[in-house]
């Protein structure tokens, strides 16, 4: 069996064919839910791993220029098997675009981002490293699926055992062989989902919207003077029984199901975008009466 030699990663001719899938997370190389999706969707396709070679949640779909850009090849074994993965230096998003421009030997079929620790929902999902990736493969054109699990926020940026990705790599392969198998929608450009702490493989899904509520509430950083470095918290925000019952909040934290919400690149406001023209256009005097 030859193998052929492309941007540091030896394919072999076996995999020549196969599906292409890039995975990625903000919580880094090291993470056990990004482990638990590569095992899943490897049943899939040949999986790519690229991922933040350090901690980055929070990175949103950042592209900072203090970034090193340093690609470091690391052999993992998971499940009896070897796999040589790719710890970036720098952002998710800018994970996404090291393995596109220079690890992968073609554009992928599918990239998925996750499996994180801790739910995105709501607005604050614009701050989400998870959903960052996601959105950056997807401006690329290529299909992208972000996928969360519920976790106690004590978990948020461990490596925590006591979290059980089992389900939620389910899930994962499972929304990821509909999106391989069917071409989504034109305004739908990533599929974000959202898995409860308790789902089991017979939980069910729902189709979600965005709530339009904050989902976590910003503390101020605990210090005495500002001279000494803080950071700010954050808490669940709201009762989410106050929700909109078709949105990504109620579906998790109310009815216990998985949330699946189609996102767009498009972030126009859904006005009529001749009235507001219209609008900005009258007289200072004539505005205040709207």
């Amino acid at each position: 069996m030859s193998d052929i030699f492309h941007g540091g990663k030896i394919i072999l001719d076996g995999d020549i064919g196969k599906l292409q899938i890039l995975l990625t997370n903000d919580d880094g190389i090291q993470s056990p839910g990004l482990w638990a999706a590569a095992d899943a969707l490897s049943e899939l396709g040949f999986v790519h791993v690229a991922a933040p070679r350090d901690q980055f949640s929070g990175a949103g779909r950042s592209l900072p220029i203090t970034s090193d850009g340093i690609i470091l090849p690391t052999q993992v074994v998971v499940r009896g098997k070897e796999w040589t993965v790719y710890g970036v230096g720098g952002t998710p998003a800018q994970a996404v675009l090291h393995a596109v421009l220079e690890i992968l030997p073609d554009m992928p079929d599918l990239v998925v981002s996750g499996i994180n620790y801790g739910e995105n929902l709501g607005t604050g999902i614009t701050a989400s490293g998870t959903v960052g990736a996601a959105l950056e493969a997807a401006s690329m054109g290529i299909p992208a699926i972000a996928v969360s699990l519920e976790t106690d926020p004590r978990h948020h940026h461990s490596y925590s055992t006591d979290v059980d990705f089992t389900v939620a790599a389910y899930f994962t392969a499972m929304f990821a062989r509909m999106i391989l198998k069917f071409t989504m929608l034109p305004d739908i450009h990533v599929l974000k989902v959202d898995v409860p702490a308790n789902a089991t493989r017979e939980t069910p899904w729902q189709v979600t919207r965005l709530s339009r509520q904050r989902y976590y509430e910003p503390l101020a950083p605990e210090r005495k003077t500002w001279d000494v470095p803080g950071v700010v918290g954050y808490r669940l925000s709201g009762d989410p029984r106050q929700d909109a019952v078709d949105s990504d909040v109620y579906a998790l934290r109310v009815k216990r199901e998985v949330s699946v919400t189609p996102l767009s690149l498009d972030m126009t406001s859904r006005v009529d975008l001749k009235d507001f023209e219209i609008l900005l256009q009258k007289p200072e005097d004539q505005k205040e009466e709207n």
